[in-house]
């Protein structure tokens, strides 16, 4: 029976969708399930269990089944990686093979060739095969055993061109399957929406991880990678302009990339360790970053005040939270919320990480002496409306902010700190006078981010007594969400991530209570006591919505009293 009829037959696709798969697949019958899957009028799991019912194969799921390392270890793995197939199990002298195109006979044949094994296929998803290869077989095996052979590389390109360098590790770092090999870690990881990547040099081989939602997930790598561990740090050192003979001290630099027609920022920092030089690459996908205030996850009364304090004349507001917990994103999307023709915005960033239309930017520059408090004095003069220091690090580039803020500024930026009333010890800390603090300060934003329930899976249960923490606001919900976990949260539980914040607005007690030098545990009883939302509060909200589970609240906000 023709394919089309049979997706027909079977009520997957119309007849005019039939139509518009034989156009895209240029006629070929043979070629139109595929079609029909990249149009979108089916599911490529829905077709094969249809194509395997007609041919009289079997379909498996492969998130249910366990392959196999010692059968795997049997079969060469560039043809595995060339075809996508995936030896399952052995049964009574056959081998069964996951394939996703049940009409690729050649290339389970070139596999029984090479193996001399009875081979016999079994259909699954084309996905589905790719990350079981990558598990157990690891990120650019393919391209391991190809570095023997000059090949091209893979639809990265660099918007930079190279400094050219000589040496034997440099030719080595530029052949083409070298080049090709970083660009799949690099493409690996964001597909799988990684944050950073982490290449990690030990004393028994070479350790990869992804940060992905927060949280290091350690990659699948081939242990032959090992041998060519210093050609790809050289490469990382090529592409981000850096000293490939300086293996003593660290060093920073900066990658641009285009990948599928996405721009990507990559930061690398290269720092020498005991079995040789870590790499952390930060990839910055500036398609993925979207500035918007009303999706940063904040609660309703927060958003109305948070809104409030960003459209004042003059003074300070600060965000505040550890490494990673999107400050950087929440103020920019503050700047694109009032930024306006008639508004003159400038910011002093290190580094400026993401380029913005209608905002000046300057990059800190230490070395010579372009730190943020001269920036900042500097910018003055070219009369700012509002002004953004990527962070108050230090007395003098606190000081700066805080006359900025006098002459008549709003002032944006970060600071390190656990909670928002600690940010007023902090200041007082680092020199400033109390009452500076108190007149220019005028809110406080805590953040931390949070990984949301994967939608595909995320189970309900109604939660017993025990389940629930005390100081869950009332009315406590009925129904709870938990993690489960699937093939689209590799099995997590978890995609994606939001915010949870502590607002603190400062008013007449605050500024008081800042004078006279309270600590911070008494600025923060009268803030609670005034209504003030915390950030454990905030991530219960976000429980009782069912976006989030008590687990990861609780885990965050482990430090929030």
């Amino acid at each position: 029976m023709d394919i089309g009829d049979l997706l027909v037959q079977r009520g997957l696709i119309t007849a005019d969708q039939r139509t518009s798969a034989v156009a895209l697949g240029n006629g070929s019958a043979a070629r139109l399930d595929r079609a029909v899957v990249e149009l979108g009028y089916a599911a490529e799991e829905d077709v094969l269990e249809q194509l395997a019912d007609e041919l009289g194969m079997r379909y498996v799921d492969l998130t249910q089944l366990d392959v196999s390392p010692e059968l795997l270890a049997k079969f060469p793995t560039s043809p595995l990686y060339k075809h996508v197939l995936l030896p399952l199990e052995e049964k009574a002298g056959k081998v069964y093979v996951a394939v996703s195109d049940p009409f690729d006979v050649e290339a389970l044949q070139e596999l029984a060739t090479l193996t001399g094994l009875k081979l016999r296929a079994v259909l699954a998803p084309r996905e589905q095969i790719l990350r079981q290869i990558k598990e157990h077989l690891g990120v650019g095996g393919d391209t391991i055993n190809e570095l023997i052979r000059a090949r091209g590389d893979d639809g990265v390109e660099l918007l930079e061109e190279l400094s050219a360098e000589s040496g034997e590790l440099a030719e080595q770092a530029q052949s083409a399957s070298v080049i090709r090999l970083v660009n799949e870690l690099l493409v690996e990881a964001l597909n799988l929406g990684a944050s950073d990547v982490h290449i990690e040099p030990a004393e028994r081989g070479l350790t990869v991880r992804f940060r992905v939602d927060g949280l290091l997930r350690v990659q699948s790598v081939p242990a032959e990678i090992n041998h060519f561990f210093a050609a790809i740090v050289t490469r990382l050192k090529i592409m981000a302009h850096l000293n490939i003979a300086e293996k003593r001290l660290p060093q920073d630099g900066r990658i641009q990339l285009r990948v599928s027609g996405r721009e990507i920022d990559v930061r690398v920092s290269i720092i020498p360790m005991i079995h040789g030089e870590g790499i952390v690459l930060r990839l910055l996908d500036k398609q993925r970053m979207k500035f918007d205030l009303e999706s940063a996850g904040m609660q309703e009364k927060d958003y109305k005040t948070f809104r409030e304090l960003i459209t004042m004349p003059h003074g300070i507001v600060l965000v505040t939270g550890p490494t990673g917990s999107g400050k950087t994103t929440t103020l920019y999307s503050a700047l694109n919320a009032i930024k306006t023709p008639e508004t003159k915005i400038i910011t002093v960033e290190d580094p400026v990480e993401y380029h913005t239309q209608g905002i000046s930017q300057i990059q800190v520059h230490s070395r010579i002496g372009l730190t943020f408090a001269a920036g900042l004095r500097s910018i003055l003069r070219h009369d700012p409306d509002v002004v953004l220091i990527g962070e108050v690090r230090d007395s003098e580039t606190a000081q700066s902010a805080i006359q900025a803020s006098l002459t008549g500024h709003l002032v944006f930026s970060t600071l390190h700190t656990n909670d928002a009333p600690g940010s007023f010890t902090r200041l007082i800390d680092m020199g400033v006078e109390p009452y500076l603090v108190a007149s220019t300060v005028e809110g406080i934003l805590a953040q931390r981010l949070l990984r949301t329930l994967c939608k595909h899976c995320k189970q309900p249960y109604v939660p017993k007594e025990d389940d629930i923490p005390p100081e869950f606001p009332e009315p406590r919900p009925e129904v709870l969400y938990r993690a489960a976990g699937c093939r689209e949260c590799s099995n997590t539980g978890y995609r994606g991530r939001t915010g949870i914040h502590e607002l603190l607005k400062t008013d007449a007690v605050v500024r008081r209570l800042c004078i006279e030098r309270a600590d911070a545990g008494q600025i923060r009883e009268y803030c609670l006591r005034q209504g003030m939302t915390t950030l454990r509060q905030s991530g219960f909200y976000k429980v009782a919505d069912g976006i989030t589970s008590i687990d990861e609240v609780m885990r965050v906000t482990r430090g929030d009293a």
